[in-house]
Formats: C-alpha cells, structure tokens, sequence
C-alpha cells in the first residue's frame, strides 16, 4: 500500500470514528447485508454479487459496491480471479481460514484493509471501494476499485496560452496528483489527505516539497483545514473560503489555476497546493499580489517578451480601475487640466446628451458588464456574437440617438477590453468592482476624492497577508533578491534563490555559472 494510501485511510477512520455509534458487524451474511440495504435506503445503483468460496462450495460471500462508482473490471479481478480462482488452486479453504485467505490474496487491487465498523464500512463503499462479506465472519473486508466514468484531460479554458503545456486539471483528485507527479519526479513531494465535509466527504489533499515549503505555513494550513465543520465542500471555492486571511477584502489572497505547470512552478518555489476532489481548480498558498500578474507562459520565452507583457499586464490594471474614475473627474471638476483642443471636443459632443457625465458613465459601464455576463452564461457561439455585436451596436446606437457621447464609448470600452487582459479572473473581479466605487467617488470630490481612495486602498493591500505572509511582498517589506521576478523577469539563469519570504529554507534554486556564453572564436580552429 502507497504512503498516500495508507494517510488516506487514517484519515478515513480518524473522520468517521468520532462522534458516531461504533456498531459491530453481525456473523450472519443476511443480517449484514440487509442492514447494508437499509444504510442505503435500498438505492438501485446498490450492487450486491453473492458467490460461494472453496472446492466444495459451502462458504457463503457477497461483494457489495456502488455502480457509477467503481471500476467493473478491477471489481471482476478482485472477486473472480483473486478469491473464487486462487481458493480452487490453493486447495481447502474452510471457515477457520477464509478470511485469513483472502486477506492474503486479495492483491488484485491497493488499499486492502480490514473493516469493523458499520460507518467506516458505509464510507468505504460510497468512495468507490468494494466491500467483501463472508457468512460467519465479524469483519469485512473492503479494496479500492474507483473507477467510473471522468472527464478526460484536456486544455485549459480559462488560463491560455501561447506556448507551453496543453494539459488542466480535470475533477479526478486522483489523476490531478498524478498530473503533478509526472513533473516532479522526487519522493519529497508529499500529499496527504483528508476528508472535509460532514455529509459529502470530500477528498482534500495537501501537496507540497518537503524540504522547501514553509513549514509555518504547512502547518497553518493543516489547522485550518481541520478547523473545517460543514456539511459539504462542492468546488475549491468553499476551502478558499473557509480558510482565507481576510474574508471581508474584495482582493484574492489564495491563488487558483487549472493549469499543472503553474503548480509546479509553485511548489517549486516553496508553496503548498491543495487539490478538491470533484474540481480541476487547484488552490496554492500563500499567494501574493503580484503573482496574479504571472503567466506560466512568461518562462517560456525570452526574458524581454515575458517582462514586457508583465508590464502591461500591470498596465492594464491600472487603465481598468481608474480611466473612467480620472475621466469623470477631468472632465467636470478639472477641465483646466486637459488640453484646449480636447477640452473643446469633449465639450461638443456632450451637448445634446441629456444626462450628466457621470450618470452617462455610470449606465455604459453597466449596460458592458451585463454584456460580459450574458456572453458568459449563453452558449459558446452565441454568448461571443452578443458580447461582441451587442456592444457595437448598443454603442453605436447610443451615441447616434444621443444619449451618450462618442468619448464616454471610447473610454467604457478601452476599460472593458484592459480587464480581459489579466492571467488570472480572480485578480480582475476586485478592478470590476472598484472601479465602480472609484467613479462615485471622482462624481462627488473631483481628483482629491480619487487620490485619498488610492491611498485608502494602498494600505489595505499592505495591510493583508496570506498565511501570515505579506500580500505586497517583496515591495512591502522590500526584498531586494526577490524583485527580480515581479514586475519584470530576470533572466533564468540570473534567478538562483527562491523567494525568502515564501520559502525558508532550502533557499538554493541554481548553481551559479548557468549564463550561456558564445564561443571563443579566437582560439576557434
């Protein structure tokens, strides 16, 4: 049995064995089985598959598994082959020995462990296992045959890119680990697991490098994990949550993606990942601001590109949170500031529209972010041409009938298209909706309103902290070998260390000596 197995199991028992009633198994076969029935309320997708074991056929067996949930085929091996086929060949088998001997031979299969009690029991079978019942025997049993139908690996839907892997997580907690191990091929990487849940049950894994993740941080996690009393965890978005620094800040301070190499580059660096059984979006801890500016893609080209589209991406931000702030707030309390010829363009095409700026402002933004949900919620091919024609039209339209000015199109949709721009959508929600507080704000105090909310909003980004790490770090507090890949990247050879507020240590990434130098063509034959 792997380590993970047997971690998993613990976990098993150390979540159902407290606070409920530990009943035993009867010896009868038809008691078991009956109580089974009624645990279930008798659901059809129940399988029970009675047989008989030894030559002379007189021991009584059931296994009993849940359809959807198992693999038939690995089901088929573990009871034909491994129990009926061997007893034949091993000779007698009786009643003193038969549990004893399939114990023995059940290899079939992983995780073979021996049950005795009815809620672990339960658990067991509505997680995929196989359980094995013999007439006269007090124990049960039960080996992991999970199977059933999943969703293939495939490319990813939301973090594209150029250059790089094709592969994403899918919502197999299973196949997600194994996805991860393909890179990092070390037996320092460790997962353990554990359920969170009281009704659903759900896998949780903790992934990370021993050695290389923080252990102050590993161990934080750890408790809050455990800290965890609800009935259901359904996507990573609930563990997110429930184990966030601050949950009352629009700002994510807990990194998701679906991408397996940004996990690794991750873990890599000495941070932690949890993977949700039942969800392709893998949660990394700690995570800070300006790794939500970071593509997985910026590695994997020239330093220069990479660096560059950091910058814009950063760029971008900016134009999304404050462009319609800054031209509400020109445009009526500062008109001084804008050039003549400008300032008298502006003052034409607003006109004949009856509505003040800011109220003209308020409605395009609003009438574009209906836009951006409806494109989302639609089908794929129509949710494009609305999100798309919709905007050209309603846009135009607006300012032919005259309710909007030709300038407030141009800046509402600057500002939609900057907030498309970013890797992560989690980064980009918090600009979405501050920019909105942003404009009321330049609607009511002009320039001085906007530069105390960017102050104002300054400190309470260097206020947070992800799993007592600070959010604005390696700028605050400044770490002078960490600013190397923030806002632009460094060569790879240039980056020897990991990040020292991340990682503690083990800080070592590369030797030095790694820059590649041309040839020496003087001493060249």
């Amino acid at each position: 049995m792997t380590s993970e197995g047997k971690r998993d199991n613990n976990n098993l028992d150390k979540n159902n064995n407290t606070g409920t009633e530990k009943d035993h198994f009867d010896n009868e076969l038809v008691n078991n089985l009956k109580k089974i029935k009624m645990e279930l309320g008798n659901s059809s997708d129940l399988v029970i598959r009675e047989f008989s074991i030894g030559d002379d056929l007189c021991l009584n067996a059931a296994a009993i598994y849940m359809g959807g949930l198992v693999d038939e085929k690995i089901v088929n091996e573990f009871v034909l082959e491994s129990i009926k086929v061997e007893s034949s060949e091993e000779g007698e088998v009786n009643q003193e020995n038969v549990f004893e001997f399939i114990n023995t031979h059940a290899i079939s299969v992983g995780e073979v462990k021996v049950i005795q009690e009815w809620n672990t029991l339960i658990l067991a079978i509505l997680s995929g296992h196989t359980a094995i019942l013999i007439d006269g025997c007090a124990e049960i049993l039960t080996g992991n045959t999970k199977g059933g139908e999943t969703r293939q690996v495939s490319e990813p839907t939301s973090q594209l890119v150029i250059r790089g892997p094709k592969e994403a997580f899918t919502e197999s907690i299973g196949t997600n680990a194994a996805l991860i191990r393909r890179r990092i091929k070390t037996p320092n990487l460790w997962l353990e697991t554990r359920q969170i849940g009281s009704t659903t049950q759900t896998d949780v894994a903790l992934m990370y490098i021993k050695g290389v993740a923080n252990e102050k941080v590993l161990k934080e996690a750890k408790r809050r994990l455990d800290n965890i009393d609800i009935d259901g965890i359904l996507e990573s978005g609930y563990i997110e949550q429930l184990i966030q620094d601050h949950p009352y800040s629009p700002f994510p301070t807990i990194y998701n993606t679906e991408r397996p190499d940004a996990i690794v580059g991750n873990l890599l660096e000495g941070r932690i990942a949890i993977l949700v059984d039942g969800t392709p979006f893998v949660l990394v801890i700690p995570a800070l601001f300006i790794q939500f500016f970071q593509s997985p893609a910026d590695y994997y080209q020239h330093f220069f590109i990479g660096s560059f589209l950091r910058l814009l991406r950063l760029s971008t931000y900016i134009i999304t949170l404050l462009t319609p702030a800054l031209y509400i707030a020109l445009t009526t309390f500062h008109p001084q500031m804008i050039p003549t010829l400008l300032l008298i363009s502006l003052a034409a095409q607003n006109e004949g529209v009856p509505f003040p700026l800011f109220v003209e402002v308020m409605l395009m933004e609003i009438t574009f972010e209906i836009l951006r949900e409806a494109g989302v919620r639609m089908p794929r091919a129509v949710g494009q041409a609305v999100s798309i024609v919709g905007g050209l039209v309603l846009g135009q339209a607006a300012v032919q009938a005259g309710l909007v000015s030709a300038a407030t199109v141009i800046v509402v949709s600057l500002t939609g298209i900057a907030s498309f721009a970013f890797p992560s959508y989690t980064i980009g929600v918090p600009a979405r909706l501050l920019r909105f507080l942003m404009m009321i704000i330049a609607g009511s105090f002009g320039l001085y309103g906007v530069a105390m909310a960017l102050f104002i909003l300054i400190a309470h980004l260097s206020s947070l902290r992800s799993f007592g790490i600070p959010y604005l770090s390696p700028f605050a507090p400044f770490v002078w070998s960490d600013i190397k890949d923030t806002l632009v990247r460094q060569p790879l050879w240039s980056l020897l260390l990991r990040p020292k507020l991340i990682n503690q240590q083990n800080l070592k990434r590369q030797d030095k000596g790694q820059k590649p130098t041309p040839p020496d063509t003087n001493n060249s034959a």
